[in-house]
Protein backbone atom coordinates (compact mmCIF):
# COMPACT_ATOMS: atom_id res chain seq x y z
CA UNK A 1 0.00 0.00 0.00
CA UNK A 2 2.88 2.59 0.79
CA UNK A 3 4.92 1.63 -2.05
CA UNK A 4 2.98 3.84 -4.73
CA UNK A 5 3.41 6.26 -2.31
CA UNK A 6 7.49 6.01 -1.89
CA UNK A 7 7.65 5.97 -6.05
CA UNK A 8 5.22 8.90 -6.51
CA UNK A 9 7.58 11.25 -4.29
CA UNK A 10 10.31 10.09 -5.92
CA UNK A 11 9.14 10.73 -9.27
CA UNK A 12 7.63 13.93 -8.12
CA UNK A 13 11.24 15.30 -7.33
CA UNK A 14 13.04 13.46 -9.91
CA UNK A 15 15.10 11.71 -7.57
CA UNK A 16 15.88 7.60 -6.37
CA UNK A 17 17.94 9.65 -3.62
CA UNK A 18 16.99 10.39 -0.21
CA UNK A 19 13.74 12.85 -0.38
CA UNK A 20 14.06 15.86 2.39
CA UNK A 21 11.37 16.90 4.17
CA UNK A 22 11.60 20.56 3.36
CA UNK A 23 14.64 21.68 1.55
CA UNK A 24 15.77 25.03 1.18
CA UNK A 25 15.80 26.73 -2.58
CA UNK A 26 18.89 28.96 -3.77
CA UNK A 27 18.12 30.06 -7.24
CA UNK A 28 18.60 33.68 -7.41
CA UNK A 29 20.79 36.54 -6.02
CA UNK A 30 21.73 34.78 -2.71
CA UNK A 31 25.54 34.39 -3.66
CA UNK A 32 25.96 37.77 -5.53
CA UNK A 33 24.12 39.86 -1.87
CA UNK A 34 26.16 37.14 0.64
CA UNK A 35 29.59 37.96 -1.41
CA UNK A 36 28.65 41.84 -1.28
CA UNK A 37 28.50 41.39 2.71
CA UNK A 38 31.86 40.06 2.38
CA UNK A 39 33.07 42.94 0.07
CA UNK A 40 31.90 45.81 2.17
CA UNK A 41 32.62 43.78 5.49
CA UNK A 42 29.51 44.37 7.09
CA UNK A 43 28.52 40.85 7.65
CA UNK A 44 27.04 41.85 11.65
CA UNK A 45 24.10 43.60 12.30
CA UNK A 46 24.65 46.62 10.91
CA UNK A 47 24.43 46.91 6.82
CA UNK A 48 22.24 47.57 3.77
CA UNK A 49 20.17 44.42 3.31
CA UNK A 50 19.00 44.78 7.22
CA UNK A 51 16.75 47.50 6.50
CA UNK A 52 16.04 46.34 3.10
CA UNK A 53 14.24 42.98 3.79
CA UNK A 54 12.45 44.51 6.38
CA UNK A 55 10.99 47.18 3.85
CA UNK A 56 10.47 43.65 1.48
CA UNK A 57 8.10 42.03 4.17
CA UNK A 58 6.29 44.90 5.16
CA UNK A 59 5.22 45.84 1.67
CA UNK A 60 4.81 42.06 1.00
CA UNK A 61 2.36 41.53 3.65
CA UNK A 62 0.72 45.19 4.17
CA UNK A 63 2.27 45.22 7.35
CA UNK A 64 3.10 48.92 9.02
CA UNK A 65 6.25 47.74 9.63
CA UNK A 66 8.65 44.50 10.36
CA UNK A 67 11.76 43.90 12.29
CA UNK A 68 13.94 41.34 11.92
CA UNK A 69 15.13 39.03 14.83
CA UNK A 70 17.19 36.11 15.30
CA UNK A 71 15.14 33.78 15.06
CA UNK A 72 11.46 33.21 15.19
CA UNK A 73 11.24 32.35 18.90
CA UNK A 74 13.05 35.84 19.35
CA UNK A 75 10.05 37.42 17.65
CA UNK A 76 7.53 35.74 19.70
CA UNK A 77 9.49 36.61 22.84
CA UNK A 78 9.39 40.34 21.96
CA UNK A 79 5.75 40.26 20.76
CA UNK A 80 4.64 39.06 23.62
CA UNK A 81 6.50 41.55 26.13
CA UNK A 82 5.55 44.32 23.82
CA UNK A 83 1.72 43.11 24.39
CA UNK A 84 1.98 43.68 27.73
CA UNK A 85 2.39 39.82 29.04
CA UNK A 86 3.91 39.32 32.18
CA UNK A 87 4.82 36.95 35.12
CA UNK A 88 2.15 34.97 36.56
CA UNK A 89 -0.18 36.12 33.46
CA UNK A 90 -1.87 33.31 31.50
CA UNK A 91 -1.42 33.31 27.79
CA UNK A 92 -4.15 31.03 25.43
CA UNK A 93 -2.45 29.12 22.34
CA UNK A 94 -3.06 25.51 21.36
CA UNK A 95 -1.23 22.04 22.03
CA UNK A 96 -0.40 21.12 18.39
CA UNK A 97 2.13 23.86 17.88
CA UNK A 98 5.93 23.44 17.77
CA UNK A 99 7.74 24.13 21.08
CA UNK A 100 8.67 27.29 20.27
CA UNK A 101 5.25 29.21 21.21
CA UNK A 102 5.01 27.38 24.46
CA UNK A 103 8.71 28.46 25.56
CA UNK A 104 8.26 31.90 24.23
CA UNK A 105 5.33 32.29 26.98
CA UNK A 106 7.95 30.72 29.48
CA UNK A 107 10.42 33.29 28.80
CA UNK A 108 8.25 35.71 30.72
CA UNK A 109 7.12 33.62 33.11
CA UNK A 110 3.69 33.38 32.36
CA UNK A 111 1.65 30.15 31.97
CA UNK A 112 0.32 28.61 29.00
CA UNK A 113 -3.51 27.47 28.42
CA UNK A 114 -3.84 25.11 25.45
CA UNK A 115 -7.69 25.02 23.85
CA UNK A 116 -8.12 22.45 20.98
CA UNK A 117 -7.47 23.10 17.28
CA UNK A 118 -10.27 23.11 14.66
CA UNK A 119 -10.64 19.62 12.04
CA UNK A 120 -10.51 22.27 9.28
CA UNK A 121 -7.29 24.91 9.74
CA UNK A 122 -5.40 22.41 12.31
CA UNK A 123 -4.97 26.01 14.51
CA UNK A 124 -6.73 27.13 17.56
CA UNK A 125 -10.29 26.39 17.48
CA UNK A 126 -12.72 30.04 17.81
CA UNK A 127 -15.40 27.30 18.47
CA UNK A 128 -13.70 26.20 21.76
CA UNK A 129 -11.98 29.44 22.64
CA UNK A 130 -15.29 30.62 22.66
CA UNK A 131 -16.50 27.79 24.71
CA UNK A 132 -13.37 27.75 27.58
CA UNK A 133 -13.63 31.67 27.79
CA UNK A 134 -18.15 31.53 28.10
CA UNK A 135 -16.77 29.32 31.37
CA UNK A 136 -13.46 30.07 32.58
CA UNK A 137 -13.23 33.44 32.58
CA UNK A 138 -14.42 36.35 33.69
CA UNK A 139 -14.21 40.99 33.15
CA UNK A 140 -13.58 43.22 35.66
CA UNK A 141 -12.95 46.44 35.15
CA UNK A 142 -12.18 45.52 31.79
CA UNK A 143 -9.11 42.90 32.37
CA UNK A 144 -9.88 39.23 31.52
CA UNK A 145 -9.45 36.86 34.46
CA UNK A 146 -9.38 33.15 34.59
CA UNK A 147 -12.02 31.96 37.83
CA UNK A 148 -10.33 29.12 38.21
CA UNK A 149 -6.72 30.17 38.73
CA UNK A 150 -7.59 34.45 39.27
CA UNK A 151 -4.40 34.95 36.40
CA UNK A 152 -4.97 37.66 34.22
CA UNK A 153 -5.50 36.22 30.45
CA UNK A 154 -3.69 38.47 28.75
CA UNK A 155 -2.60 37.37 25.26
CA UNK A 156 -4.06 34.58 22.79
CA UNK A 157 -1.25 33.36 20.30
CA UNK A 158 -2.95 31.09 17.67
CA UNK A 159 -0.49 28.93 15.23
CA UNK A 160 -1.12 28.81 11.77
CA UNK A 161 0.28 25.09 11.40
CA UNK A 162 1.62 24.14 8.27
CA UNK A 163 0.95 27.39 6.49
CA UNK A 164 -2.47 26.88 6.70
CA UNK A 165 -4.24 29.93 7.75
CA UNK A 166 -6.54 29.68 11.10
CA UNK A 167 -10.24 31.35 11.27
CA UNK A 168 -9.00 34.96 12.38
CA UNK A 169 -11.59 36.93 11.90
CA UNK A 170 -13.39 34.91 14.88
CA UNK A 171 -10.54 34.94 16.70
CA UNK A 172 -10.55 38.81 16.33
CA UNK A 173 -13.65 39.32 17.80
CA UNK A 174 -13.37 36.90 20.39
CA UNK A 175 -10.32 38.24 22.24
CA UNK A 176 -11.54 42.03 21.13
CA UNK A 177 -14.42 40.95 23.11
CA UNK A 178 -12.55 39.35 26.52
CA UNK A 179 -10.24 42.19 26.18
CA UNK A 180 -7.24 39.56 25.25
CA UNK A 181 -4.30 40.64 22.69
CA UNK A 182 -4.20 38.56 19.59
CA UNK A 183 -0.54 37.38 19.01
CA UNK A 184 -0.40 35.82 15.71
CA UNK A 185 2.41 32.43 15.56
CA UNK A 186 2.54 33.23 11.96
CA UNK A 187 5.96 31.56 11.48
CA UNK A 188 5.43 28.74 9.29
CA UNK A 189 2.86 30.80 6.90
CA UNK A 190 4.38 33.70 5.26
CA UNK A 191 2.97 33.78 1.61
CA UNK A 192 -0.60 32.60 3.24
CA UNK A 193 -3.64 34.34 2.73
CA UNK A 194 -6.61 34.68 4.91
CA UNK A 195 -9.68 36.24 2.94
CA UNK A 196 -6.71 37.72 0.81
CA UNK A 197 -5.24 39.30 3.44
CA UNK A 198 -1.30 38.12 4.47
CA UNK A 199 -1.92 36.40 7.92
CA UNK A 200 0.38 38.10 10.23
CA UNK A 201 -1.24 41.62 9.83
CA UNK A 202 -4.64 40.96 11.69
CA UNK A 203 -3.29 41.28 15.13
CA UNK A 204 -1.01 44.11 16.57
CA UNK A 205 1.89 42.04 16.63
CA UNK A 206 3.05 39.02 14.70
CA UNK A 207 5.73 36.57 14.25
CA UNK A 208 7.50 35.38 11.49
CA UNK A 209 10.33 32.29 11.12
CA UNK A 210 13.25 32.06 8.85
CA UNK A 211 14.50 28.90 9.84
CA UNK A 212 16.52 26.67 7.28
CA UNK A 213 13.16 24.47 6.89
CA UNK A 214 10.72 27.06 5.96
CA UNK A 215 9.30 28.41 2.82
CA UNK A 216 11.95 30.88 2.14
CA UNK A 217 15.01 31.06 4.69
CA UNK A 218 17.38 33.06 6.09
CA UNK A 219 19.67 30.78 7.46
CA UNK A 220 18.38 31.29 11.03
CA UNK A 221 15.98 34.41 11.55
CA UNK A 222 12.66 36.06 12.35
CA UNK A 223 10.90 38.89 12.02
CA UNK A 224 8.11 40.79 13.61
CA UNK A 225 4.87 42.40 11.63
CA UNK A 226 3.13 45.23 13.46
CA UNK A 227 0.22 47.22 12.39
CA UNK A 228 0.85 50.49 14.22
CA UNK A 229 4.55 51.77 12.87
CA UNK A 230 5.69 53.79 15.92
CA UNK A 231 5.27 50.28 18.11
CA UNK A 232 7.56 48.85 15.35
CA UNK A 233 9.89 51.36 15.92
CA UNK A 234 9.86 50.91 19.41
CA UNK A 235 10.43 47.30 19.13
CA UNK A 236 13.43 47.68 16.99
CA UNK A 237 15.08 50.01 19.59
CA UNK A 238 14.37 47.29 22.35
CA UNK A 239 15.65 44.51 19.84
CA UNK A 240 18.77 46.11 19.51
CA UNK A 241 19.90 46.40 22.86
CA UNK A 242 17.95 49.51 23.86
CA UNK A 243 21.00 51.68 22.79
CA UNK A 244 20.47 55.46 22.84
CA UNK A 245 21.90 56.72 19.37
CA UNK A 246 24.64 58.58 19.54
CA UNK A 247 27.90 59.06 17.99
CA UNK A 248 30.34 57.33 20.72
CA UNK A 249 28.45 57.27 24.07
CA UNK A 250 27.04 53.90 24.90
CA UNK A 251 23.46 55.00 26.45
CA UNK A 252 20.68 52.28 27.36
CA UNK A 253 17.49 53.45 28.53
CA UNK A 254 15.80 49.92 29.07
CA UNK A 255 16.39 46.78 29.67
CA UNK A 256 17.09 45.79 25.92
CA UNK A 257 18.29 42.39 24.07
CA UNK A 258 20.56 41.57 21.47
CA UNK A 259 17.88 40.16 19.19
CA UNK A 260 19.42 41.92 15.74
CA UNK A 261 19.25 39.85 12.65
CA UNK A 262 23.02 40.00 11.17
CA UNK A 263 23.16 41.88 7.67
CA UNK A 264 24.56 38.74 6.12
CA UNK A 265 21.68 36.78 6.97
CA UNK A 266 19.09 39.62 5.69
CA UNK A 267 20.85 39.29 2.25
CA UNK A 268 19.94 36.04 2.01
CA UNK A 269 16.43 37.16 3.12
CA UNK A 270 16.26 39.54 -0.13
CA UNK A 271 17.36 37.00 -2.40
CA UNK A 272 15.06 34.85 -1.14
CA UNK A 273 11.85 37.26 -0.94
CA UNK A 274 12.31 37.56 -4.94
CA UNK A 275 11.29 34.46 -5.50
CA UNK A 276 8.66 34.10 -2.60
CA UNK A 277 5.71 34.31 -5.07
CA UNK A 278 7.30 31.77 -7.47
CA UNK A 279 8.47 29.46 -4.29
CA UNK A 280 4.71 29.29 -3.06
CA UNK A 281 2.90 28.78 -6.39
CA UNK A 282 5.69 26.00 -6.94
CA UNK A 283 4.60 24.45 -3.28
CA UNK A 284 0.76 24.59 -4.20
CA UNK A 285 1.44 23.16 -7.61
CA UNK A 286 2.88 20.39 -5.49
CA UNK A 287 -0.19 20.25 -3.29
CA UNK A 288 -2.43 19.93 -6.01
CA UNK A 289 -0.46 16.93 -7.40
CA UNK A 290 -0.76 15.16 -3.70
CA UNK A 291 -4.33 15.89 -3.58
CA UNK A 292 -4.74 14.16 -6.77
CA UNK A 293 -2.61 11.30 -5.95
CA UNK A 294 -4.21 10.84 -2.53
CA UNK A 295 -7.85 10.96 -3.92
CA UNK A 296 -8.67 7.44 -4.49
CA UNK A 297 -6.37 6.23 -1.29
CA UNK A 298 -7.20 5.01 2.22
CA UNK A 299 -4.53 8.08 3.11
CA UNK A 300 -6.82 11.67 3.29
CA UNK A 301 -4.44 14.83 2.33
CA UNK A 302 -5.30 17.59 4.65
CA UNK A 303 -6.23 20.90 2.10
CA UNK A 304 -6.33 24.88 2.60
CA UNK A 305 -9.37 26.22 4.64
CA UNK A 306 -11.89 27.62 2.69
CA UNK A 307 -11.27 31.48 1.98
CA UNK A 308 -7.56 31.01 2.10
CA UNK A 309 -4.44 30.38 0.14
CA UNK A 310 -2.13 28.50 2.30
CA UNK A 311 1.26 28.35 1.44
CA UNK A 312 1.70 24.76 2.01
CA UNK A 313 4.76 25.24 3.99
CA UNK A 314 4.59 21.48 4.86
CA UNK A 315 1.92 19.24 3.09
CA UNK A 316 0.21 17.02 5.56
CA UNK A 317 -2.03 13.27 5.30
CA UNK A 318 -4.25 11.88 7.72
CA UNK A 319 -3.88 8.27 8.36
CA UNK A 320 -6.74 6.18 9.65
CA UNK A 321 -5.23 5.73 13.48
CA UNK A 322 -1.66 5.40 15.12
CA UNK A 323 -0.94 2.19 14.78
CA UNK A 324 -1.44 2.74 10.38
CA UNK A 325 0.49 6.25 10.98
CA UNK A 326 3.94 4.36 12.22
CA UNK A 327 3.98 1.59 9.96
CA UNK A 328 3.55 4.36 7.36
CA UNK A 329 6.41 6.55 8.87
CA UNK A 330 8.30 3.47 9.12
CA UNK A 331 8.28 2.26 5.42
CA UNK A 332 8.58 5.93 3.95
CA UNK A 333 12.18 6.46 6.17
CA UNK A 334 12.74 3.05 5.27
CA UNK A 335 12.40 3.98 1.50
CA UNK A 336 14.36 7.15 1.04
CA UNK A 337 11.51 9.31 2.04
CA UNK A 338 11.71 11.70 4.73
CA UNK A 339 8.38 11.88 6.59
CA UNK A 340 7.55 12.78 10.01
CA UNK A 341 4.90 13.46 12.47
CA UNK A 342 3.22 15.92 14.20
CA UNK A 343 5.33 17.51 17.26
CA UNK A 344 4.54 16.04 20.16
CA UNK A 345 1.42 18.08 21.91
CA UNK A 346 2.72 20.87 24.27
CA UNK A 347 0.35 19.33 27.48
CA UNK A 348 2.72 15.96 27.12
CA UNK A 349 6.10 17.49 27.43
CA UNK A 350 7.11 17.21 31.27
CA UNK A 351 7.29 21.20 31.71
CA UNK A 352 3.77 22.34 30.25
CA UNK A 353 2.40 18.66 31.73
CA UNK A 354 0.44 20.71 34.76
CA UNK A 355 -0.87 23.41 32.17
CA UNK A 356 -4.94 24.28 32.20
CA UNK A 357 -6.41 22.72 28.62
CA UNK A 358 -10.07 22.23 27.45
CA UNK A 359 -10.75 18.30 26.26
CA UNK A 360 -8.50 18.98 23.09
CA UNK A 361 -10.61 15.96 21.03
CA UNK A 362 -9.39 17.51 18.13
CA UNK A 363 -5.95 17.83 18.87
CA UNK A 364 -5.13 14.38 20.42
CA UNK A 365 -6.95 12.91 16.84
CA UNK A 366 -4.60 14.65 14.74
CA UNK A 367 -1.95 13.40 17.07
CA UNK A 368 -2.50 9.94 16.11
CA UNK A 369 -2.89 10.61 12.81
CA UNK A 370 -0.59 13.55 11.05
CA UNK A 371 2.10 12.81 9.32
CA UNK A 372 4.05 15.71 7.18
CA UNK A 373 5.39 14.28 3.40
CA UNK A 374 8.12 16.30 1.38
CA UNK A 375 7.28 19.85 0.51
CA UNK A 376 10.27 21.16 -0.95
CA UNK A 377 10.49 23.69 -3.87
CA UNK A 378 10.92 21.51 -6.81
CA UNK A 379 13.15 23.14 -9.36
Amino acid sequence: MYKPVVDFIHGLYHSDDFIPLHAPCFIGNEKKYLNECIDTTFVSSVGKFVDRFEEMVAEYTGAAKAVVCVNGTNALHMALLLAGVEREDEVISQALTFIATANAISYIGAHPVFIDVDRETMGLSPDSLRKWLSTSAEIKDGVCYNKETGRRIKACVPMHTFGHPVRLAELVQICEQYHIELIEDAAESVGSLYKGRHTGTFAKISALSFNGNKTITTGGGGMLLFRDAELGAYAKHLTTQAKVPHRWEFMHDHIGYNYRMPNINAALGCAQMENLDRFVANKRETAEKYKLFFKDMPIEFFPEPEDCRSNYWLNAVLLPDKSVRDEFLTYTNDHGVMTRPVWGLMNKQPMFAGCQTDDLTNTYWFEERVVNIPSSVRL
